[in-house]
C-alpha cells in the first residue's frame, strides 16, 4: 500500500483524543509549573535525529514530543510570561488549528468556504478598525508582512506608481517617513522593496516617546524641495518598546493635505479599538489607508495570524495581481469565485488562517475581548503603582497602554549589566519572563501585560521575585 492513511483508523482517534486531553490538561494547569524552563543539552541534542528513512509510530513521537517538545516551549500561554508582545492563546483557538488541518484548504484563492471564511474575517476587521465596508485585506504571518505588503501598495498607489512593477524602483526617488520608535520590521520593508533604508525618514520623538510632528512637516518639505518624493507616513499605534501611540489624527491631517499614504503600523495597539474606554486613544486609525496588526497579540489567536486592510478597494489588487493563465478565473466552477486572496499579496499557497480567528472572535465576541484588553491594561496600571512603590525600581516611561518599562537601581553597579543579568535571572527561576529594550539610552526591564490570563498577582510575584534576587546579586557583590 503506497498511500499515508493509518490502516487503523481507530488507533488514530484514539492517539488525537490522548492529544485533546493531555493539550486541555496543559492549558488548565499552566500556573502549577513554571513560565519557562532552559533545555538542557542532552534534549537539544536529541531533538536533532538523522533523516528517518523508516516509519515510526505516532505514538512513538508523541510521547518525544511529550518529553522533549512540549516542556521546553516559549511559555507564552503562561500567565507569568511578559516578554516581548505575544498572546497567551485560547482552548478554542487550538482546536480551530486541529480542524483548519483537517481541511488542509489553500486559501489562495478559487471557489471553497475558507475563503469565504477569510472575506468574513476581513469585514470583522475593517468594523472593529472603522474601515469602510468595502475595505480589502488578508491574514499573513504577522506585522512585519503586513507591514511590508502595505509599503508596496502604497508605492504603487504613488503617481506613475503602476509602473514600478515593471520597471522597478530604481529610477525613482520615492522616501517615506517613521518615528524612531518605529518596528525594525517598517527599514526592513524599505530594504527589501528595492527602496532602500535611505528612503526612510527616521524622526525624532517628544518626551512621550511619539513621533515629533513638527520634525515630520519639516522633512516632507525638505524633500519636496531636494526633488524627492514623499509617498508614505507610518504613524505606530503602540510603539514596540513603551507602548506609545503617535498622534494619529494630526498625522492623518498632515498625510492628507500632502497627498502621502496614511499607513499604521498597529501590531498590538490596535485591537485597543475593541475596547470602548482605550480606543479614544488611537483617535485617527480610522482615517489611514492602511493599518497592519497581529490577531495573535492582543485577541489571543494561536500563532500566526498577522492582518492588513487597506481602506480603498483596488489598491491591494493594482501591486500584487497577476493574470497567469494556469491561475484563470472561471465564472463558475471551483476556478470561480474572483477576487483571490493571491490578487492582494505575495502569497500563493495560503493556510486557513482565518478559522482560529473566525472561532476566537466568534466564541469570545467583541465585548468579551475588549473586556480584556481593559485588564491587561489594568494590570499594567498595577504594577506601575507597584514600581513607583518600591524604593529600589524606576519607571522609565509613561504607562499608555499595557506596557511597563523599568529598572533597578542601586548606587555603584553598572546598571545596564544588572538588569540585564537580573531579567535572566527570573527567567531561569520560572516565575515570569519580562524582556528588556533601550529606553532613553538606558536598559529597561520592560513588562508587556497581553496574556489574558495574567493577573495582579502574577505582576506581584514577578516584583517580589527581582527583588529577592536582586538582593541575593547584593550579598555575592558584597561578599
Amino acid at each position: 500500500m503506497t498511500g499515508l492513511d493509518p490502516d487503523n483508523w481507530d488507533d488514530l482517534r484514539r492517539l488525537g483524543h490522548r492529544m485533546i486531553d493531555d493539550m486541555v490538561d496543559r492549558l488548565a494547569t499552566l500556573r502549577d509549573g513554571p513560565v519557562w524552563r532552559p533545555m538542557p543539552d542532552g534534549v537539544r541534542t536529541a531533538l536533532h535525529d538523522a533523516l528517518p528513512s523508516g516509519p515510526t509510530s505516532p505514538d512513538i513521537l508523541y510521547e518525544r514530543f511529550r518529553a522533549l517538545i512540549a516542556p521546553y516551549a516559549t511559555g507564552n500561554t503562561h500567565p507569568g510570561f511578559m516578554g516581548w508582545v505575544h498572546g497567551g492563546g485560547t482552548g478554542v483557538g487550538m482546536l480551530a488549528e486541529l480542524l483548519a488541518g483537517g481541511l488542509n484548504a489553500n486559501c489562495g484563492g478559487r471557489d471553497h468556504a475558507p475563503v469565504e471564511i477569510e472575506r468574513a474575517v476581513i469585514g470583522w476587521a475593517a468594523r472593529i478598525m472603522g474601515f469602510p465596508d468595502d475595505a480589502t485585506g488578508l491574514l499573513v504571518t504577522g506585522s512585519s508582512m503586513a507591514n511590508m505588503i502595505a509599503v508596496v501598495t502604497a508605492s504603487r498607489a504613488a503617481p506613475d506608481g503602476l509602473a514600478l512593477r515593471r520597471q522597478g524602483v530604481g529610477g525613482r526617488k520615492l522616501v517615506g517617513y517613521a518615528a524612531a520608535t518605529a518596528h525594525g520590521c517598517i527599514a526592513r520593508a524599505f530594504d527589501l522593496t528595492g527602496l532602500g533604508t535611505d528612503a526612510l525618514r527616521v524622526l525624532p520623538v517628544d518626551s512621550e516617546h511619539r513621533m515629533d510632528l513638527a520634525a515630520l512637516r519639516a522633512a516632507i518639505a525638505a524633500d519636496r524641495a531636494a526633488g524627492l518624493e514623499p509617498f508614505i507616513v507610518i504613524g505606530t499605534a503602540g510603539t514596540v518598546d513603551t507602548g506609545a501611540i503617535d498622534d494619529l489624527g494630526t498625522i492623518a491631517e498632515i498625510a492628507a493635505a500632502d497627498g502621502l499614504w496614511f499607513h499604521v503600523d498597529g501590531a498590538f495597539g490596535a485591537l485597543a479599538m475593541l475596547s470602548p474606554t482605550r480606543r479614544v486613544a488611537l483617535r485617527g486609525l480610522e482615517r489611514a489607508d492602511s493599518v497592519a496588526f497581529d490577531f495573535h497579540k492582543w485577541a489571543q489567536v494561536p500563532y500566526d495570524a498577522g492582518c492588513i486592510l487597506v481602506r480603498t478597494p483596488g489598491r491591494q489588487a493594482a501591486a500584487f495581481a497577476q493574470s497567469l493563465a494556469y491561475l484563470s478565473r472561471e465564472d463558475r466552477g471551483l476556478a470561480g469565485n474572483a477576487p483571490w486572496f493571491c490578487d492582494l499579496g505575495p502569497d500563493l499557497s495560503r493556510g486557513f488562517r482565518a478559522l482560529k480567528v473566525w472561532m476566537t472572535l466568534g466564541t469570545y465576541g467583541t465585548d468579551r475581548m475588549g473586556l480584556m484588553v481593559d485588564e491587561c491594561c489594568t494590570v499594567a496600571q498595577h504594577l506601575a503603582r507597584r514600581v513607583d512603590a518600591e524604593p529600589l525600581l524606576e519607571r522609565l516611561a509613561p504607562v499608555g497602554l499595557n506596557i511597563v518599562c523599568f529598572r533597578v537601581r542601586v548606587p555603584g553597579v553598572d546598571l545596564d549589566w544588572l538588569n540585564g543579568e537580573l531579567v535572566k535571572d527570573l527567567h531561569e527561576s520560572g516565575v515570569a519572563a519580562p524582556s528588556t529594550t533601550m529606553v532613553d539610552g538606558v536598559r529597561a526591564i520592560r513588562a508587556a501585560i497581553v496574556n489574558h490570563r495574567t493577573v495582579a498577582a502574577d505582576v506581584d510575584a514577578m516584583v517580589d521575585a527581582l527583588l529577592r534576587l536582586l538582593a541575593e546579586r547584593l550579598e555575592i557583590v558584597a561578599d
